[in-house]
């Protein structure tokens, strides 16, 4: 008892610091000096657990100087302070022995037991089991990780007297009424109960008469769980979940923590909390945990069986806070089995890069100091840092594996052109791949007219280049007179050859997968080095992911009188307004882009169309002054040739699509407007933005946007980027907004999707996963010791082919 008390103690005031979403934190005071006093303070009974003082000691250190933390930090250290008394609660459970490892025999009966049909399992049948599977359900194993969404609180009755409208309740009381009532429109069928303290009415509108009469007999004892709802100033619950306090199985669903799962079909919520502790009971057991002991231990994780039990069924004095915002120690030991296999094998991945034989290019170059030497400013520090770091790899014997990122405009082209150079010198060739032909042709443009400085012959290769173009390439890339070669999937089609490929630049690789990326690398004889370039800063939670088994180099420095893009919102109705600003820039002699969505009008949807407004713009708004147009259905030679004329002075106004996100530099346009902001992604806007700002001068980017609601997702995107030019932040708070599928583009990109983990919520369990992976490999890099056998073969089946780790011995 004393130990529960002093939990509750030191929940309390966590726990009001981090209600409604921390918006007390600000005004709380005290709260160091109040957990470390309540700390030093335990009794006896809490000192002499040997087990709990390494979290107490920890839990105390994290509110050490907290006063003085930002209001960042202290969110940080108040999450990671529930998390911690999330594990006292626990108890030493984490502490418990596993039941030993099975023998392959035995792992194989398992594997084979969880993937029975669920069919098979008592309850079930064909019919249920058809309608599990429209969840993707189709096995036991499936149906044992698939967990709740959220909980719900029935460990106690409500009094109905006490209840306000939007509270979600479990109430008991004695059936007064019950019948169907014709409303103006429909029939209900009603039932009115009490408890003594209130009554409450519950209504169904899909129902069948008899099957409720026979059930809701005025004088039974009823018990209802739902969300409470006001008509005509009457209390009421619509489709209530419904117990008898005689039923066999009451315990399931009332007096506990309530799993709620998302909805299937057909299958009601009680069916399924029946068929999953049918299904705990008999193969809850062999799912097994395959972590080291060790491992296990030092991180406090419950056994796997032992957490998917308890986020089926938590145990009455869970936390239920922590259960609904996943940070209860059964999600804890969830997600760091899920991220520890990904980061293991992202660790034996970079293992084998040394093992492979290299190229050792040689650092010196005269293409490099050519070129240089005629660019007409010099490189920013962190320029010089980032193709430092790549010359050195490159002149190593082993295979380069490097990340090149930063902010847009911070100059990554030229520092991988740099790279380009170094190999071309050497006598090697350099392929760069891209995700869309739009990409491409950007990159090769940019690349040509650098290559035109430094003498080296490069070409473009695209699925919609014509068949004579190809051959011609295919021939040039064969017999090595092509020295750089950007390109699209194309560049790894079977038709294509090298004749001495030593360097693969991919750009924005998260679009690829590590496959396609090994694909390219296929063509070399001699491995390759390869740089990973990206123009969307990946937050640090994603780089470890994403980029795991990479070397990264940042780019944290924008060239010297760089200023901060000055960015608005306009309503529709005020794009007169926007474009007087447009008009104010072009009266100073300089040029502006206009962004659109579309290249032609959508039936649809009401998005003003690029073409149409090229047009409009040239003949109504801006008659003085050149506009043209540039969007992605153009030829390459007439993209080009708008490009130049642009770059040139020659079109003041540019109007385009998004085909103008990535690698176009003109210093003298200071201004862009992007039509239908709201339509635009987060990222997407912030490398929009980032075509101008690209001198001394002050720059605008004017966002018009159309029906925004307040609060909307839409909303937020437009209010980060007036707050911000920091890509970083800017990418951190994308991915809060749509999480990592949607950010990188999951169902082309080849990148992990979890089932248990969450990438935002569970980052420091990912750094802790990522340092004991990494050091397990150290320890064993071949994962041949016996106790790491099941371990390697575990990690096979989940992650060999998204990971590409057969090509790891």
């Amino acid at each position: 008892m004393a130990f529960r008390s002093f939990l509750e103690r030191l929940k309390k005031p966590l726990l009001l610091a981090t209600r409604d979403h921390f918006s007390r934190l600000p005004r709380i005071k005290g709260l160091e000096e109040a957990i470390c006093h309540l700390i030093d303070t335990a009794p006896p009974e809490v000192k002499g657990l040997s087990w709990a003082a390494p979290i107490l000691k920890e839990l105390k250190g994290l509110f050490e100087a907290f006063e003085k933390a930002s209001p960042a930090e202290k969110k940080a250290r108040l999450e990671q302070a529930l998390a911690l008394v999330a594990d006292l609660e626990a108890g030493p459970a984490f502490l418990e022995e596993e039941s030993p490892l099975p023998d392959e025999a035995k792992w194989r009966h398992m594997r084979l037991e969880l993937a029975r049909p669920l069919q098979y399992l008592k309850g079930v049948g064909p019919r249920l089991a058809a309608k599990f599977a429209s969840r993707g359900i189709n096995t036991i194993e499936d149906l044992l990780f698939f967990f709740p969404r959220a909980y719900e609180d029935r460990r106690q009755f409500a009094p109905i007297g006490s209840l306000r409208p939007g509270d979600r309740a479990t109430v008991r009381g004695e059936i007064l009424l019950s019948g169907a009532i014709q409303y103006r429109r429909r029939r209900v069928y009603e039932v009115v109960i009490s408890d003594g303290t209130g009554t409450l009415s519950a209504k169904w509108f899909h129902f069948r008469e008899a099957d409720l009469r026979h059930s809701f007999t005025p004088g039974r004892q009823v018990i209802f769980s739902g969300e409470i709802r006001l008509f005509a100033s009457r209390k009421e619950i619509i489709h209530p979940e419904v117990e008898f306090p005689e039923a066999s199985d009451i315990e399931l669903h009332v007096r506990r923590i309530v799993p709620v799962y998302p909805q299937i079909e057909g299958v009601s919520a009680k069916v399924i909390r029946r068929i999953i502790r049918e299904a705990l009971e008999k193969y809850g057991p062999m799912v097994h945990n395959f972590i080291p002991d060790d491992v296990r231990r030092r991180r406090r994780l419950l056994s796997l069986s032992r957490a998917i039990k308890g986020l089926h069924f938590p145990r009455e004095d869970d936390d239920l806070q922590a259960l609904n915002t996943g940070r209860s120690p059964y999600h804890r030991a969830l997600a760091f089995d899920e991220l520890f296999f990904l980061e293991l094998g992202l660790a034996l991945r970079k293992r084998s890069y040394g093992l492979e034989e290299g190229i050792a290019f040689q650092p010196e170059s005269q293409l490099v100091r050519h070129f240089l030497k005629g660019l007409p400013f010099r490189l920013t520090r962190a320029q010089e840092r980032a193709f430092e770091e790549i010359r050195q790899d490159m002149t190593r014997p082993v295979p380069m594996n490097r990340l090149l990122q930063g902010d847009v405009g911070c100059g990554k082209t030229v520092v991988a052109f740099l790279a380009a150079l170094l190999a071309v010198d050497n006598g090697y060739q350099v392929a760069i791949m891209a995700p869309t032909e739009i990409l491409a042709e950007q990159h090769y443009l940019n690349f040509r007219q650098m290559a035109g400085l430094a003498g080296v012959n490069i070409e473009l290769l695209t699925s919609s280049r014509p068949p004579k173009e190809k051959r011609a390439i295919y021939e040039g890339l064969a017999k090595g007179y092509i020295q750089v070669a950007v390109g699209t999937h194309a560049l790894i089609q079977k038709e294509v050859h090298f004749a001495r490929l030593g360097l693969v630049i991919i750009d924005e690789q998260h679009r690829f997968g590590v496959l396609q990326r090994a694909a390219l690398r296929e063509k070399a004889r001699i491995c390759p080095d390869t740089l990973v370039m990206t123009a969307t800063p990946i937050p640090r939670t994603l780089s470890l992911t994403l980029y795991g088994d990479l070397d990264v180099s940042i780019i944290d420095e924008l060239p010297a009188g760089r200023k901060p893009v000055i960015t608005k919102v306009f309503r529709g109705r005020e794009r007169r307004a926007a474009y007087e600003l447009v008009r104010q820039e072009l009266a100073k002699g300089h040029q502006a882009y206009v962004v659109y969505p579309l290249v032609e009008e959508s039936e649809k949807m009401d998005l003003l169309a690029a073409t149409e407004s090229a047009h409009y713009l040239q003949k109504e708004i801006f008659p003085d002054y050149p506009v043209g147009l540039l969007h992605g259905k153009m030829r390459p030679a007439e993209k080009e040739a708008v490009m130049s004329a642009f770059k040139a002075g020659e079109i003041k106004i540019l109007v385009a699509t998004t085909v103008i996100e990535v690698g176009i530099d003109v210093p003298q346009a200071t201004v862009m407007v992007i039509e239908h902001a709201e339509r635009f992604g987060l990222s997407q806007l912030h490398q929009l933005r980032g075509r101008v700002g690209r001198s001394h001068r002050a720059s605008y980017c004017l966002l018009i946007a159309y029906r925004v609601a307040r609060g909307s997702e839409a909303a937020r995107r437009l209010a980060v980027m007036c707050q911000t030019n920091d890509g970083f932040r800017i990418a951190e708070e994308d991915l809060k907004i749509r999480g990592p599928g949607e950010f990188l583009g999951t169902k082309q990109s080849g990148f992990p999707e979890f089932k248990r983990a969450d990438l935002i919520r569970d980052y420091k369990i990912l750094l802790e996963a990522r340092q004991e992976a990494f050091s397990l490999i150290e320890r064993d890099p071949d994962l041949s010791r016996p106790e790491h056998k099941m371990l390697k073969r575990i990690l096979y089946e989940r992650w060999a082919e998204r990971l590409a780790l057969a090509e790891v011995a």
